[in-house]
């Protein structure tokens, strides 16, 4: 009953903050602290999600595939599948995400309040996103675990310092997109010393890891076998963040000793100055 009682509760928040007014209430607050940036797909589709959403990737397909920067040039080739990380719920207000525990010690509680099965894939992927937000930061970096817009804002703004910020994601006409073939037709060098990334996590409702970065970013031009036109953004790295050291090893290079980059999924962010 109690379990009922909260979900039920939850439905009751949504609907009056809600299922009616959150669609105008996101576009007001992100018009309101953001007045210069567009508000990117990956935000846009949290806020109104498709009924008919894709199921979310188990995995990370194009985010885990590395490259050499010197391969991001016009004519280049490689083979990709953009996938999705989260689950197609909307966001939660602050107010009922804050009230939500997200702490490897009160995964049991957790789990309860959300009707999630100790055994299933989903308390499995819950334990692993909280350890890794729980992680330590890598040295000189800032990092947050967001669970609601507004303290991704919040951290995008302090990693930054600055409130004249612009988000950008990976941008894809179709649903969803096979894996392919895709020719790079065209690129531009993102104006930017120091990001804010916002990878997309598995989670019952949208979390996003948030970081500072000293990678360098392209919004890349993709054309894919099948005619599929992707604005895609890739992050090329010289440091050691998640799964970096690991591209090296699998790349045969030292570490650090030139720039290795990926595509990030469409469901995550980079964060700039304007």
């Amino acid at each position: 009953m109690a379990r009922f009682i909260l979900l039920l509760s939850f439905f009751l928040v949504a609907l009056a903050v809600g299922v009616s007014n959150a669609d105008s209430s996101a576009e007001d607050y992100w018009r309101s602290v953001l007045p210069n940036s567009p508000m990117p797909n990956a935000i846009r589709d949290l806020i109104y999600p498709s009924k008919a959403a894709v199921p979310a990737a188990h995995e990370d397909k194009v985010g885990s595939i590395f490259f050499l920067e010197q391969s991001l040039q016009p004519g280049s080739a490689m083979t990709l599948q953009f996938t999705r990380t989260t689950t197609g719920a909307s966001f939660l207000p602050r107010q009922v995400a804050d009230s939500i525990p997200f702490s490897s010690s009160m995964l049991p509680d957790i789990l309860s309040r959300l009707s999630v099965s100790a055994s299933s894939e989903m308390a499995s992927s819950i334990k692993k996103t909280i350890a890794e937000c729980e992680a330590k930061p890598l040295a000189d970096e800032l990092k947050l675990c967001a669970t609601s817009l507004e303290s991704m804002v919040d951290f995008a703004k302090y990693g930054l310092k600055s409130s004249n910020l612009r988000a950008m994601s990976t941008s894809i006409a179709k649903a969803a997109t096979p894996k392919q073939k895709y020719t790079i037709t065209g690129l531009n060098k993102v104006k930017a010393s120091e990001l804010v990334a916002c990878h997309a996590q598995r989670y019952v409702y949208p979390v996003f890891h948030c970081h500072t970065t000293t990678a360098s970013a392209y919004t890349v031009s993709l054309s894919g076998a099948d005619g599929t036109k992707i604005q895609a953004l890739a992050a090329c790295h010289k440091d050691l963040a998640a799964g970096v050291e690991e591209a090296y090893k699998k790349l045969g290079l030292k570490p650090g000793s030139v720039p290795v980059c990926h595509f990030l999924p469409q469901d995550d962010l980079l964060w700039a100055r304007v």
